[in-house]
């Protein structure tokens, strides 16, 4: 029998972080694949984590992690398969360190990603960008900050965390945010390792701080910009609208990469999906009288597999 602890301990330090050279995200989202999937291991066989040997994690109990995650923890299958891809990347490295357990390995590396419709990208269209930057009170302190955030997200896609960890010394002017920023970090008054937008005790903002107080201006934007209510409006959805902004204005998706700070062009095509769903919209409301509008679809199980290669 092997230990699993040992075979974990080297994919991080060895192959993630010696040879893939791996993004500290990456890392990040492999590690709490692993943390779930070993808490969960514990639960079923009774062992340790530390005590599981790589046979107690065989495709059985895999496949019944992968149903836990959407059952129980309520996860997308976008997650789910991203959860597995974590998996499928240790057992790959395991199967070099362990040929006694190929067999194992291999039924773990046939469980296939679980298929799903694509969603379309959720962005804020100009009017509803408008309606939501009018939405902080600018004769207030805390809506001259929030006004700022908002503004530096949608212009420039920052994620939640890396606007959370901003500091006054790092801080990207544009062209398009640097007066609100200018003036803001001059009411500021803070030291260049301050956070740039911090509560009125100068604590940084949580991520959770900047969710609720974005719900609340699109509570307030709604009343004037009513397609607010349709859409489900995170700090991610900002990211999303600027990558859209860039796209509608011809930007190069590998550009768009490059800005978003993606690691590959995989990441940065659900942009150019959305952008095609636009094309398809505008396509339908000029079809030939006569004809039903709409996406083709195929008939046959055959054909769409063919369609998705």
């Amino acid at each position: 029998m092997s230990l699993l602890a040992p075979t974990l301990e080297a994919f991080f330090t060895e192959r993630l972080t010696g040879q893939r050279h791996a993004s500290p995200r990456t890392i990040a989202a492999y590690r709490d694949t692993f943390r779930l999937l070993l808490t969960f291991a514990q639960h079923t066989t009774a062992k340790a984590p530390s005590s599981l040997d790589l046979a107690d994690v065989d495709a059985p109990l895999i496949g019944a992690f992968l149903q836990h995650l959407e059952q129980q923890r309520g996860n997308a299958v976008r997650t789910r398969n991203a959860r597995l891809t974590a998996i499928h990347s240790l057992f790959r490295f395991a199967a070099l360190q362990h040929p006694e357990h190929a067999a194992l390995i291999a039924r773990v590396l046939a469980i296939p990603p679980k298929r799903y419709d694509r969603v379309g990208v959720c962005y804020l269209t100009v009017e509803e960008i408008t309606a939501l930057l009018s939405s902080p009170d600018r004769g207030s302190w805390i809506g001259r900050r929030d006004h700022a955030l908002l503004t530096l997200a949608i212009q420039t896609g920052l994620r939640v965390s890396e606007l959370t960890g901003l500091r006054c010394d790092d801080v990207p002017l544009t062209r398009q945010t640097a007066a609100i920023l200018r003036n803001w970090l001059r009411e500021r008054r803070a030291d260049p390792a301050d956070p740039v937008f911090a509560t009125r005790r100068g604590n940084a903002l949580t991520t959770d701080a900047v969710a609720w107080r974005l719900n609340k201006h699109v509570a307030a934007a709604a009343q004037q910009c009513p397609s607010l209510r349709d859409k489900r409006i995170t700090p991610h959805v900002l990211r999303h609208t600027s990558a859209m902004l860039l796209r509608q204005a011809g930007i190069d998706i590998s550009v768009i990469a490059l800005w978003l700070g993606h690691e590959s062009l995989e990441s940065t095509q659900i942009y150019l999906h959305a952008d095609l769903a636009l094309k398809e919209r505008a396509l339908a409301r000029t079809a030939p009288l006569g004809t039903m509008p709409g996406r083709y679809r195929p008939t046959d199980d055959l054909l769409a597999f063919l369609d998705s290669l």
